[in-house]
């Protein structure tokens, strides 16, 4: 039976309810932090298998997928267009609307990657076996977010866009669009470099500048992406390409050096295990020795970047030693979501103390060592291990001139031993623990 006229007219007139859909006002965060924040009504959308709820209004019944079409068609058409062209719609039987968001106008849902698992369970336990490689990862990605104490600490506006791209984690549309979902889009480098991109993860410059991202941008634009991730289809490989191998939906298995921000043994059994696999790739297109050769560079490259970030390291936590890291922790507003660093305040350097939860309220000195760890050695690494010595060189300089900086910094602290320039007692509480910000994060989270 087809739509009734009155039908159509109400679902375009309800449309504007429909696309914000139904995210309860008194809806609650989730994660290790669950109770000190708020989700905003974009959640319902970057995680839909927990905060999306069906709008009460909208039509009422239980349509088939041919309603959904022939309705469809006037209220979004461009959705129905890109559904037509998916290998979805070509499929026998076709694979119609109710079989992702249901049947009924009234309880209709957001799929979720356990919805497109339905069909496609072999990707959906790919994803799922990530986990067990801890961070980072697509599987962990909306987790790592949600459980830090920054996100909840700070205000929303502040950290609101990371889930844009930690929403990989709970929902498929990250990488394949809606509602083509096309593999062809999913191929190319612009589907990834979409959320790796910028300070934290340069890997769109590091793969930029690597020969293979120079030929994907010289040539790029003639190459058949319908042709699966497999050996010989490609002329140069691509993110995918490597990090998911002959289709493979589990990016976590190569990643030998955990981000490039952690220094771990490169020689444990599960690194050598991953080395192979990563040699496995190299070895579609490069012969053994080349990988091998690689491999050695990269390591050299990490020796060298943490020699020179421990040696900073140990600046800093000799300062603190002696009382001249200002303002000290006592000094400045603590994490309202860390109870230890009220109960015991201390200056937290480097990635096994937790400065990477704190970089917002320390000091300068601590603030640029931040920035040297994080950002410099990240693109020194990133560089690297996408076959792009030179943007690593550079990086290198960018690791070598903040540690110069920072070694300035210390000795005119040392120089000062608490004091201002003018040689007097300066009291930094009043500056750090009042002030338009530090009122509002107290207030309002």
């Amino acid at each position: 039976m087809r739509i009734a006229r009155f039908h159509l007219v109400a679902l375009l007139l309800a449309w504007p309810l429909l696309a914000w859909g139904g995210l309860p006002d008194n809806a609650q965060g989730t994660g290790e932090h669950a109770p000190h924040w708020q989700p905003d009504p974009m959640h319902e959308y970057w995680d839909p298998g927990t905060y999306h709820r069906p709008e009460a209004e909208s039509v009422e019944g239980v349509f088939k997928g041919e309603d959904c079409l022939e309705c469809h068609a006037e209220a979004t058409p461009g959705i129905v267009k890109d559904w037509r062209d998916s290998r979805h719609a070509r499929a026998e039987p076709p694979v119609l609307c109710p079989a992702c968001h249901g049947e009924d106008h009234q309880k209709l849902s957001f799929p979720t990657p356990r919805t497109c698992g339905t069909c496609h369970p072999q990707r959906l336990a790919q994803v799922e076996e990530e986990k067990k490689y801890g961070f980072p990862s697509h599987a962990l990605a909306m987790e790592r977010a949600v459980d830090s104490k920054h996100f909840a600490d700070k205000p929303k506006a502040e950290v609101a866009s990371c889930l844009q791209c930690h929403s990989v984690a709970t929902k498929c549309d990250s990488c394949h669009t809606r509602h083509r979902f096309d593999p062809a889009e999913a191929r190319r480098p612009e589907a990834c470099l979409t959320c790796h991109s910028g300070p934290p993860h340069p890997d769109d410059l590091a793969y930029a500048a690597s020969p293979h991202g120079q030929r994907y941008q010289k040539e790029g634009a003639g190459w058949d992406w319908s042709k699966p991730l497999r050996k010989g289809n490609y002329p140069s490989p691509t993110c995918a390409y490597c990090h998911m191998r002959n289709g493979n939906h589990q990016v976590a298995d190569k990643a030998v050096w955990k981000f490039g921000i952690r220094e771990i043994n490169p020689h444990t059994a599960e690194n050598a295990i991953k080395r192979k696999r990563w040699q496995a790739t190299c070895a579609d297109c490069h012969p053994p020795e080349t990988a091998g050769n690689f491999f050695r560079q990269l390591d050299d490259e990490r020796r060298t970047a943490w020699g020179s970030l421990q040696g900073v390291e140990r600046l800093l936590k000799a300062l603190r030693g002696d009382g001249l890291l200002r303002p000290a922790a006592r000094e400045r507003p603590p994490y309202p979501m860390d109870f230890m660093a009220r109960l015991l305040p201390r200056e937290r350097i480097g990635f096994y103390e937790g400065q990477a939860s704190a970089f917002y309220n320390v000091g300068a000195i601590e603030r640029d060592y931040f920035e040297m760890w994080y950002f410099d050695n990240l693109g020194a690494y990133k560089g690297m291990a996408h076959g792009a010595p030179d943007m690593s060189r550079r990086f290198h300089e960018r690791l070598d001139s903040a540690a110069r900086n920072i070694a300035l910094q210390a000795k005119r602290l040392t120089a000062l031993d608490g004091k201002s320039p003018s040689g007097k007692n300066v009291d930094l509480t009043p500056l750090w623990m009042e002030g338009e910000y530090t009122r509002f994060n107290r207030d309002h989270n």
